[in-house]
């Protein structure tokens, strides 16, 4: 007879002590993740990014000159961002601008009015609307290096500028246009002036040198200058237009092939052997001294600015062709961060129809003397827009602006 045993159920044992443990790493884990988690999201939502992965990011075409400068600026970018927008801008002349195809376009960006008011006057033949932005303006200057402006001042044709009062640095002088083209149009060199009494021989012709004219804003600017200068501070009118553009076509002809982008040449180690006086807005520059202040914790003495007597501040204007293109124009001309940005790139912001005074501030806190563009009360008042242009392409040699892809009615 079998003997009948009895089996107990197996039992499961229980770990508490490790249950416990592995509770309080998951705690811990889940609490840490969760604070991480917290502290992004806190940084986004400062910088108004958190809900860019969810919402839709504009981006706008806009065609301009030398203003590329701020949509390519990495902080402009960020702050453009964080307002759901990002700018591709695509780089063109003045003359260029005005007969673009505009259906490629959310906005134009002309640094000077002539350009401007054609693209406005296309826009209206055609029926369609646009709406005009102001955020920054920066004059029209020469560019040069101390001994080049000594040798002027030697010559009675510049006069330093100490517009707040300093007297320990000069970084500004005021420029008789008029003398200074006398000097070109003799063929006088620098040599000629007796620059060697300030360590410097240059055997070349006294000259601006300016960007290729048919193509760029600056370029066409400067020699509506030249044009009001030699016309007796007048505007030029049809009747003496032909004769005037042949007299003027040397002053600018002889500084031989111009380049794309003068003001990068001017600013490198070998600037001053490649031409010794630029035209240049005056951001470019200011931006330049203070980009050099925050690296070497000093200004850069030895490039100072001309102003021209018969002053010409540009003013770029925001033109806007859909109703996301208006709301960047807003932007632009109210958002802080972008005011602030733009004194940073050296631009004068505008505030009731008046210069803010903004630049002249942060220029001082890094012990840049604030420019004063106002030498006297003279103006450089533009020709007409066909007229400008016909003298641009007679002076220039250029080949007749291409019709736009897209006629206009």
């Amino acid at each position: 007879m079998l003997e009948s045993r009895t089996v107990e159920e197996p039992r499961l044992a229980i770990r508490r002590r490790s249950f416990l443990r592995s509770r309080r790493k998951f705690v811990v884990t889940t609490a840490t993740l969760l604070a991480f988690f917290l502290a992004c999201s806190t940084f986004l939502a400062i910088n108004g990014s958190l809900l860019l992965p969810f919402d839709r990011v504009v981006t706008l075409e806009g065609g301009m000159g030398s203003k590329a400068e701020f949509f390519e600026d990495p902080e402009v970018q960020r702050i453009l961002l964080s307002h759901h927008i990002r700018v591709h801008p695509t780089v063109m002349g003045s003359q260029e601008l005005a007969h673009v195809d505009f259906s490629r376009y959310d906005f134009l960006f002309p640094s000077g009015r002539p350009a401007a008011n054609e693209i406005i006057a296309r826009r209206k033949a055609a029926n369609e609307s646009s709406n005009s932005y102001y955020p920054f303006v920066s004059p029209l200057v020469l560019a040069t290096y101390r001994d080049y402006a000594e040798t002027l001042e030697d010559a009675g044709i510049a006069t330093p500028q100490h517009p707040d009062g300093r007297r320990d640095v000069t970084l500004y002088y005021a420029l008789k246009l008029g003398d200074f083209l006398d000097k070109t149009a003799a063929h006088k060199t620098w040599n000629d002036l007796d620059i060697g009494r300030h360590g410097t021989t240059n055997g070349n012709v006294v000259v601006a040198q300016t960007s290729h004219i048919c193509e760029s804003n600056s370029a066409e600017t400067f020699l509506a200058q030249v044009a009001f200068t030699r016309n007796g501070n007048a505007v030029p009118e049809d009747s003496v237009a032909d004769s005037l553009t042949a007299a003027i076509k040397p002053l600018l002809g002889v500084q031989g092939m111009p380049g794309a982008d003068v003001f990068e040449p001017y600013v490198a180690p070998e600037g001053r052997g490649i031409a010794p006086v630029v035209v240049a807005y005056e951001h470019q520059y200011l931006a330049y001294q203070a980009g050099y202040y925050d690296r070497n914790h000093k200004i850069d003495t030895d490039r100072v600015l001309l102003y021209p007597t018969a002053r010409f501040i540009t003013q770029p204007q925001f033109i806007s062709l859909n109703p996301d293109a208006d709301r960047l124009g807003e932007l632009l001309t109210h958002d802080r961060r972008l005011r602030e940005r733009a004194v940073a790139l050296g631009f004068h912001t505008i505030g009731d129809g008046a210069d803010s005074g903004e630049l002249a501030k942060y220029l001082g806190a890094r012990g840049i003397p604030a420019p004063d563009s106002h030498t006297d009360d003279t103006k450089t008042i533009m020709p007409r827009q066909d007229l400008l242009n016909r003298m641009v392409r007679e002076v220039g040699d250029c080949p007749p602006p291409a019709p736009s892809d897209k006629a206009t009615p």
